[in-house]
């Protein structure tokens, strides 16, 4: 596996071991800060575009300024030049993290933002299905509030990092996050969805999930593919047992089925048309 020698720091490339960051960094000292991950194939990001655009939602919620340089453009300039710096020229996962300048207390300095793109290599160039499917189960010691933050990728990620220290403890290979109503949010880095009776269901931006760009895409490839789609649905666990069945997506890996959830099992046919499709759609040239 290539492993990635460079990082960018505000448009400047650096030794990933450089010392880029001082411990006045507002991400380090309060969550100021907010990330989007993304897939590369070759030079290209898939669904470049709708990533930014998310970016700079959640830089406006937090109120932080960009300069005029900070565009599309100039952003994916950066990204191909990582890529043919670090020599990724099959998969790989981007990482864009911006936060607001250095400033020693809750009172920023500066609304301006700092920015660091990180790119690691991926195993597949594409979107690959899983072979084995995954058992997953409710993570219930922390529910996630459906709130001001709930859409955005924020730095301060806590209650997935201890989401993830559960699926270890347990042995599953995810878990899902419930809000405070109980009703099903989201897995630790992806949306889910059900399939019943041919029909798509995932749970409602107004519960709390991520609106992660993968969410998005399968709902209008699915649409692409005449499924009825709801995604506006407050899911519940028990909703779980009662599906055909289940799977999870994210910008990076595009689908991942789901096998197992307590005493149910299930299929993946749907899940394998969907990704074959979102392929095609994905890496047309």
């Amino acid at each position: 596996m290539i492993k990635s020698k460079y990082i960018c720091n505000n448009g400047d490339f650096y030794l990933n071991d450089s010392p880029v960051l001082t411990c006045k960094n507002r991400a380090f000292r309060y969550g100021d800060g907010l990330f989007e991950t993304m897939h590369a194939s070759g030079t290209k990001v898939q669904f470049f575009n709708e990533h930014y655009s998310r970016l700079m939602y959640g830089i406006e919620k937090l109120y932080m300024s960009v300069s005029d340089y900070f565009t599309p453009k100039y952003i994916n300039n950066l990204i191909v030049k990582l890529l043919n710096r670090n020599k990724l020229f099959q998969g790989a996962k981007i990482r864009l993290s911006v936060f607001r300048s250095d400033g020693a207390s809750y009172k920023p300095l500066s609304n301006n933002i700092s920015f660091i793109i990180e790119a690691e290599e991926l195993e597949h160039a594409k979107y690959i299905l899983n072979n084995k499917g995954l058992v997953i189960d409710i993570y219930n010691e922390i529910k996630k509030s459906a709130d001001y933050f709930s859409d955005l990728s924020l730095s301060n990620a806590l209650l997935f990092v201890l989401a993830e220290i559960y699926k270890q403890k347990n042995n599953i290979d995810d878990c899902i996050i419930l809000n405070q109503e109980n009703k099903i949010v989201e897995a630790v880095n992806s949306n889910i969805f059900i399939v019943k009776n041919n029909q798509l269901y995932t749970p409602s931006l107004t519960d709390g999930c991520i609106p992660n760009i993968m969410r998005n895409q399968i709902i209008k490839t699915a649409l692409s593919l005449n499924y009825i789609v709801f995604d506006d649905c407050n899911i519940k666990p028990t909703d779980l047992l009662s599906a055909d069945e289940l799977f999870l997506t994210n910008a990076i890996f595009g689908i991942k089925w789901i096998v197992a959830y307590k005493n149910r099992r299930y299929f993946s046919k749907t899940s394998k048309i969907l990704n074959n499709k979102l392929n095609e759609i994905s890496f047309d040239d």
